[in-house]
């Protein structure tokens, strides 16, 4: 009997585990089908030889999409242009995948500004690429959302996402000189 409540345990204890990490820190799965794919870190598959985020569907035919995205606070980017960078490879991807950040306003289902790249979107199978997201922060900004999607069937890897605030126009007008 001691061995059956052991072994129960030890299954208890790796399903919590594998559940738990599941989802990188401070990240959230969701989508319009996030239960149709797999989300979680791949160890030592990062462009950098460490570890990666990963999305890959679970099914061969999804309609919809799955996102692992985190936000934060617009308070330090407020009024300024923000630059989104990070690194994706991609295995076999159906539909289309890409990094997206999105600047939300208070009390409303519609974004401040919003870049999914659905207009450059990655496809098939690619090795490590950077790509890069540009989006103005307005004053009335509420939230930054951003992360990384996969719509439809393959997987991705994202890793080493940064931001960076961009000069303003004001900060480098320009040669105004005639001749």
């Amino acid at each position: 009997m001691k061995t059956k409540i052991f072994k129960s345990a030890v299954l208890l204890l790796i399903s919590i585990s594998v559940l738990s990490f599941d989802v990188p820190n401070g990240w959230k799965k969701t989508g319009s089908h996030p239960d149709e794919y797999e989300m979680g870190i791949d160890k030592g598959t990062g462009h950098n030889g460490k570890n990666s985020a990963s999305i890959k569907s679970k099914s061969e035919n999804i309609e919809g999409f799955g996102t692992l995205l985190q936000s934060s606070s617009p308070e330090k980017y407020s009024g300024k242009k923000i630059k989104m960078t990070g690194y994706v490879k991609s295995k076999d991807v159906t539909g289309w995948a890409g990094l997206w950040l999105r600047v939300d306003q208070p009390d409303s289902q519609e974004p401040l500004s919003f870049d999914n790249m659905q207009d450059r979107a990655i496809r098939n199978t690619t090795d490590w690429t950077k790509y890069e997201i540009i989006l103005d922060v307005p004053s009335n900004a509420s939230n930054i959302v951003y992360g990384a999607l996969l719509a439809g069937t393959g997987q991705i890897w994202f890793d080493d996402i940064t931001f960076e605030v961009l000069p303003s126009e004001s900060d480098n007008p320009g040669d105004n000189r005639f001749g």
